[in-house]
């Protein structure tokens, strides 16, 4: 049963007014204003008393009026504004909860408050995205990454750009940044090229990003798997990475070609099992099957564009006619002789398709000048 605050309370803290009655009184005018179903005069009474407290000595005292009236809608907004510019032990409570602060009050404390304050105020629930842009513009790095972490802040695409630019070698901020639930495209875009293949790794799943970027993330980060990833094989780490890209939307038919086309047979493997629900070890014996009768079956099944069926079908020929010969710069010949098979035998590839594996091409014949005489042989 709340404590009601009583007449007698008050002249008891005017007549003995020790730290330890005045901390009392607090918790009970504070018991008193957090219930609904007083009487107007007692809710008079009580905003009086917070009033005296808040300007109290002891910062026990102001601590526990703060505390207690974090949540209180009948909180005075001159005493709610009082304790929230007060020390960050009294104000902190208050910054983080109390709906009687505007955003114009909390544009104010950011400015000129703490970085302890920033942070509270960068936690609070639902924020809009004025203030989610003057944190990200004025705040210090905590308190930002600490509103990209916040599920219900809402920020503007504007806002995200500039936390990029500003922030742009702070690890803390692009982490917090990469794990929100939705980034723009563009965003997401600038911070594939600033974090860590971890991370990049994580917007590929879970963010929007350009179908060649996205590519050339996921080829880049199986790299040394893939000689060890041939024909018939795939781990489980490779499956995890596969369903959370289904899941999330990002396994595309772009990047699954990009990566057959560029020697990841155990990802398209992986990837065709997945969208086509069906068993890892049957999608590998469909796509290998020599007649070719399994992949164009286990291709519909998974719901893959029937304009790629042809560069997929020549793709996995070469797969099957090729192997890593274990010299040095396997890799580099074996993915070679894919794309320069693909597009001398397809006709009707894409531009945009055509364009990602000349420059793919490209790259791997600059960085290994062995490879074109050895895939002429």
């Amino acid at each position: 049963m709340t404590a009601v605050l009583t007449q007698r309370d008050v002249t008891r803290l005017l007549a003995e007014p020790s730290p330890d009655v005045r901390a009392q009184i607090a918790e009970k005018v504070s018991a008193t204003l957090s219930d609904t179903a007083i009487a107007p005069e007692e809710i008079a009474l009580a905003q009086d008393i917070v009033r005296i407290l808040a300007r109290d000595v002891e910062v026990r005292v102001r601590a526990s009026v703060a505390q207690n009236l974090r949540h209180a809608r009948t909180l005075p907004r001159d005493v709610a504004l009082k304790l929230a510019h007060d020390i960050d032990t009294v104000a902190l409570p208050l910054l983080s909860d109390s709906l009687i602060l505007t955003d114009d009050d909390l544009r104010q404390i950011i400015r000129l408050g703490s970085g302890a304050k920033q942070q509270a105020i960068a936690a609070r629930p639902n924020l809009t995205e004025g203030i989610s842009h003057v944190l990200i513009t004025e705040a210090e790095a905590p308190a930002v990454a600490t509103l990209m972490a916040n599920p219900t802040a809402q920020i503007a695409d504007h806002s995200l750009d500039h936390a990029v630019t500003r922030f742009a070698n702070d690890e803390r901020v692009k982490k917090a940044m990469v794990h929100r639930h939705a980034l723009p495209l563009a965003v997401s875009e600038r911070l594939v090229h600033m974090v860590s293949q971890e991370l990049q790794s994580h917007l590929v799943k879970h963010h929007a990003l350009p179908p060649a970027i996205a590519a050339d993330i996921v080829l880049s980060s199986r790299e040394q798997e893939i000689i060890h990833l041939s024909m018939g094989a795939a781990n489980g780490s490779l499956r995890r990475m596969v369903v959370q890209m289904h899941q999330n939307g990002r396994l595309t038919p772009g990047l699954i070609l990009r990566a057959l086309c560029t020697g990841d047979i155990a990802f398209f493997e992986a990837a065709l099992a997945i969208r086509g629900d069906v068993p890892l070890g049957n999608a590998q014996l469909l796509i290998h099957d020599r007649s070719r009768k399994g992949l164009a079956a286990l291709y519909e099944k998974a719901g893959m564009p029937e304009s790629l069926y042809p560069v997929v079908r020549t793709a996995v020929e070469v797969v099957d006619e090729t192997s890593f010969d274990g010299n040095e710069r396997d890799l580099e010949r074996f993915r070679a002789r894919v794309i320069s098979r693909v597009l001398t035998a397809v006709d009707n590839l894409d531009p945009v398709e055509v364009d990602y594996l000349v420059a793919k091409l490209g790259s791997v014949l600059l960085h290994a000048p062995k490879v074109e005489a050895a895939a002429a042989n």
